[in-house]
């Protein structure tokens, strides 16, 4: 926000950001697969994510409250922080604190694979929810940048209103036109880019694909140039298809 609302009271307005990732790998034979899904479980446990989320809340400039982390048996990992706008460090003397603007930020991780179209996907969801003047909005670059990602989906909403001065209801506390005007003109290019907007209900959709595939950066453990021209074929195929499922949201092949 350009200038700070003169509100009457608290800024109750709750602003959510969902962040969904996938990336997809090719992997040949049964053992890669279980290779890549170790690897990838590895490369995301539950203590870079916590990095990761740390530093998104230095972002919005807000404060860590708590941290809950756990890796999971076979693969997956979720953190959560608890956090909140500004310091909640207590006053020399004082026992309670209060705080209004409890907010939180999630992430949980979902390795996955199928024999049969030797096909390997990691799923990565962030959730953001913050209660006042933090909007979460600005991190976007930095969470794609975070991760590996083939495709992209992302939903921001604010629910509530809060009232100005004169008593005014005001259901949104900042503009915004698309969640696309948050994301770096040179990370859009590499990507198909969709918006899905609800002014009236302040809700705004954005899903994205990967432009151009690069077939070693999506085999596990094989050198592109061992693969005869026809089976690179097959495996692109292969991958693009996926790919516009999951983009799609809908089986289509």
């Amino acid at each position: 926000m350009d200038q700070k609302l003169k509100l009457y009271g608290f800024n109750n307005l709750t602003k959510a950001l969902s962040f969904n990732i996938y990336d997809v790998c090719y992997a040949k034979t049964p053992r890669e697969q279980k290779d890549y899904i170790a690897y990838i479980d590895e490369q995301y446990n539950s203590d870079r994510l916590t990095g990761i989320l740390t530093t998104l809340t230095d972002m919005i400039g807000a404060t860590v409250l708590n941290i809950s982390q756990q890796d999971y048996e076979p693969q997956g990992a979720s953190v959560t922080l608890l956090i909140a706008e500004g310091s909640m460090v207590p006053v020399a003397g004082e026992t309670k604190v209060a705080h209004l603007d409890k907010s939180h930020v999630t992430v949980h991780t979902y390795p996955e694979y199928h024999p049969e179209t030797c096909l390997a996907t990691f799923r990565v969801d962030i959730d953001v929810a913050t209660c006042g003047e933090i909007t979460p909005l600005s991190t976007l670059d930095y969470l794609i940048g975070s991760f590996d990602s083939d495709i992209i989906t992302m939903d921001y909403r604010v629910r509530g209103f809060t009232r100005a001065m004169d008593g005014k209801k005001l259901f949104m506390d900042h503009r915004v036109k698309s969640i696309q005007d948050y994301i770096a003109e040179e990370t859009l290019r590499r990507y198909d880019v969709v918006d899905i907007n609800v002014y009236e209900a302040n809700l705004f959709h954005t899903k994205m694909m990967v432009k151009d595939i690069d077939l070693q950066n999506y085999l596990f453990k094989t050198d592109v140039y061992e693969l005869p021209p026809r089976t690179r074929l097959s495996i692109m195929d292969s991958l693009r298809r996926e790919m516009i499922e999951i983009f799609s949201g809908r089986n289509i092949y």
